[in-house]
């Protein structure tokens, strides 16, 4: 029986994700004729390990990867399981996205106190979260509202919710539904006002590009439509230089024949500005680059530089 290690950070969501995916891949070596033990390994990351700035601050790409990373070269770990939104435009040489599940809800969602939705919000509420995508895009729908930066992991900040050190806070609905936290969404918010970060809602399965047994276990737990709806998105992001730290958003749908169609979004932080455009193709990796390069013509380039910028100082 072959014993295989999995990396995973150390929340309660990312252990709920790592045993899931441990699950789907059991089940896949059984259907290959294949015993196999699954292992996780708890692994800090410098995102993990800074809660009291925004991810803007903080700076460097794979806040949330790279320690992982560097156990899966060394070979501590044979396999690490990441929410794809975290993951940085290109990886290290030697690794890969073997992986790529069936995807969950990919919206943001909106939990209050009073279990009221957006637009019920009090003018000047206080609205957590860690994100400038989601900032922007909120802020530009309600200039009203008052956004706070919100880090930890999602039941630390439900807490702070609760205990009433924010009026509302903005998550994953991904996250809320693999912890079985459905209950607690009190709007959902749909592509059209809070476009999702690139990756929302899936999970990237990295492992080492020469391993083939694994890569090829892994191949019969992904699913292709997210991976080539993922892909699109990722394009999208390589093409713009960005991370999970920048007001970058995208999400593509699979439409009949084989096409797909993406929307993506590059917003000033204060929402006084959000570049938007959607555009359909066949090739997921052409189609990102083609909306990408769109919206650079249209300053997209200049506002991830202040941003950049910004961040540094």
């Amino acid at each position: 029986m072959r014993k295989i290690v999995i990396g995973t950070r150390q929340s309660a969501l990312a252990l709920t994700q790592s045993g899931q995916v441990a699950e789907l891949l059991r089940g896949a070596a059984r259907e290959a004729g294949t015993e196999a033990e699954f292992e996780l390994k708890k692994i800090m990351t410098k995102g993990d390990r800074i809660l009291d700035v925004s991810l803007s601050k903080v700076g460097g790409k794979g806040l949330f990867v790279k320690e992982i990373e560097h156990a899966l070269l060394k070979g501590e770990i044979d396999l690490a399981v990441h929410s794809m939104k975290d993951m940085p435009a290109e990886l290290p040489g030697g690794l890969t996205i073997g992986g790529v599940p069936r995807r969950e809800d990919p919206r943001d969602c909106l939990i209050t106190r009073d279990g009221g939705g957006f637009k019920t919000l009090a003018a000047g509420a206080r609205v957590g979260t860690s994100s400038l995508r989601r900032a922007c895009q909120l802020k530009a729908a309600r200039p009203d509202l008052t956004v706070e930066v919100l880090r930890g992991n999602i039941d630390s900040r439900l807490r702070r919710l609760d205990t009433g050190e924010m009026d509302a806070v903005i998550l994953a609905a991904a996250g809320l539904h693999r912890m079985g936290w459905g209950d607690r969404v009190s709007e959902y918010l749909e592509p059209e006002l809070c476009l999702p970060a690139v990756g929302q809602g899936a999970l990237a399965v990295e492992c080492r590009s020469g391993d083939p047994f694994i890569l090829e276990l892994l191949a019969a737990v992904t699913h292709e439509e997210t991976r080539r709806a993922v892909a699109a998105e990722r394009s999208f992001l390589h093409t713009l230089q960005g991370g999970c730290q920048v007001p970058i958003g995208a999400y593509a749908t699979c439409l009949p024949g084989g096409r797909l169609s993406l929307t993506g979004l590059v917003g000033e932080p204060d929402g006084s500005i959000l570049l938007k455009d959607t555009a359909e193709g066949s090739d997921p990796e052409a189609l990102g680059q083609s909306l990408a390069q769109s919206l650079i013509r249209r300053g997209a380039d200049g506002i991830l530089a202040k941003v950049r910028s910004e961040a540094h100082e």
